[in-house]
């Protein structure tokens, strides 16, 4: 802890000699009145004596790599209401590199996800082991046209993938969820956790590898380069929708005997990163991480739901690994306010716990948000059905009042004092960026302490906001 006041106290003194007055723009977000400009705001140099809410501190930690959402068919059917202007608009605000959101790395499944129209793999003919019917002409229909449509947008749109589920026939129990629910049929009895779902079988682990092959091969040809994968969408669920289980064991056995020399092989520029896990056991990712075959091929680890408990013990054995939180924390269709600064707990959670890298889930739904399997969830954009409108929601305004401002390539900063709802950051041009929510119903008064000025500022009740300080 005493070194931790010496750096501080030793970077605020060069920032003293070194650092003039600056300009902020001030940006704010309330569900009345979103993405306003303010001006009502004081600068004055910093004092010994002051005592300050918060100070923005030099010191470097994580760098960030960026912010992005999850492709879906159930989000291209939503935006297929619009008009093309309307939709149009939407991507624009979604993907734009200066406007909007300003997305940069995105997530898409390989096959169905819950968001899916229904169950489907890219090859559902039993006991092709050759792959000799592997398709995506199913993702033709949704997923490609949406990727598409973003990457227009944005050619330098980053991508990654995972499945949900491997095809059925390469399943113990020959289905795709592993738990009875929502008229799926499955036939029981439910998986349990530690379980393979997967059959561990040579013949099956060499399918299942050529499989993600075949994938990366056939998207490349349609002009989209993913350059990430994780082997599987939460193994430790067990569920009505597309899912798979998982043991640490198979999953080393997986990757480091089969996935990694496959992609090693066809696709060397295509990482593979651990995850995407849904665990709090941390010696159970360690065990994947670790193993001497597996390990040498996994290159970063990415985390959701239960897994935020061991970001940071994993940011702390791995300083250098490049960290993910894979999905925020879905919601129940409310889009309201209250689950919007329940996703900027889970953002400060993620990124103060070390990650790289923060993803959405469904950027677009229609109306509820209700999935093919019943559960209805928050999006950023909500189109409604009957009048083919669109509705921004406030969890857009988190996402955009963070991601279009911090760039891939910044640092997050240390801060010191009273910052729990407080992020702050230094971009690659040296524009420092301070996020701060007020959860409060009442103003709050602060003051924020960056370089050697204190900025003083009354922050609206319920308010989201973001200072560009150059």
């Amino acid at each position: 802890m005493r070194y931790w006041k010496i750096v501080i106290i030793i970077t605020l003194m060069t920032t003293v000699l070194q650092v003039s007055a600056f300009n902020v723009q001030w940006t704010s977000s309330t569900v009345q009145s979103p993405w306003q400009t303010n001006h009502d705001i004081t600068i004055t140099d910093f004092e010994q004596d002051d005592v300050n809410d918060v100070i923005v501190t030099h010191y470097k930690e994580q760098q960030m790599l960026g912010f992005g959402g999850c492709f879906g068919e159930l989000g291209w059917d939503a935006l297929q209401l619009l008009d093309s202007s309307t939709r149009q608009a939407v991507l624009d605000q979604l993907f734009h590199p200066t406007d909007g959101v300003c997305f940069t790395y995105c997530r898409t499944p390989i096959g169905a996800n819950d968001f899916a129209r229904d169950y489907y793999s890219l090859n559902d003919h039993a006991g092709d082991f050759k792959m000799r019917h592997f398709s995506i002409d199913r993702d033709r229909t949704g997923l490609i046209p949406y990727i598409k449509a973003a990457l227009s947008v944005n050619p330098n749109l980053q991508l990654w993938a995972c499945p949900w589920t491997p095809p059925t026939w390469m399943k113990t129990n020959g289905h795709y969820a592993t738990k009875a629910g929502q008229g799926n049929g499955y036939p029981g009895p439910d998986m349990t956790h530690g379980q393979d779902q997967f059959i561990l079988k040579k013949k099956y682990l060499q399918a299942y590898a050529t499989y993600f092959s075949r994938y990366l091969t056939a998207y490349k040809q349609e002009g989209i380069n993913i350059n990430m994968i994780m082997f599987q969408n939460e193994p430790y669920t067990i569920n009505i929708w597309p899912n798979c289980s998982w043991s640490p064991q198979g999953t080393a056995l997986f990757i480091g005997k089969y996935l990694g020399p496959k992609l090693k092989k066809d696709h060397p520029g295509v990482q593979i990163w651990h995850g995407t896990m849904n665990t709090d056991r941390l010696d159970e990712v360690l065990q994947v991480v670790k193993d001497p075959i597996a390990g040498r091929y996994i290159s970063g680890a990415g985390f959701q739901w239960e897994g935020k408990d061991i970001v940071a013990p994993m940011r702390r054995q791995f300083p250098l690994m490049p960290l993910m939180c894979t999905e925020n924390e879905c919601g129940s269709g409310t889009n309201d306010w209250a689950a919007a600064e329940h996703t900027f707990d889970m953002v400060k959670n993620y990124i103060d716990n070390g990650i790289n890298t923060y993803m959405y889930f469904n950027m677009v739904l229609r109306d509820k948000g209700t999935s093919s399997w019943g559960w209805d969830q928050n999006t950023l954009v909500v189109v409604n059905s009957n009048d083919r409108t669109v509705t921004y929601t406030p969890e857009f305004y988190l996402m955009k009042h963070l991601s279009h401002y911090v760039k891939p390539g910044a640092y997050k900063l240390k801060t010191m004092g009273q910052d729990e709802t407080m992020l702050a950051f230094r971009n690659p041009d040296g524009t420092t960026i301070v996020f701060v929510a007020n959860k409060h119903n009442h103003e709050r008064h602060m003051k924020i302490a960056v370089d050697c000025q204190v900025l003083r500022m009354t922050l609206q009740p319920k308010s989201f906001n973001t200072f560009l300080i150059q």
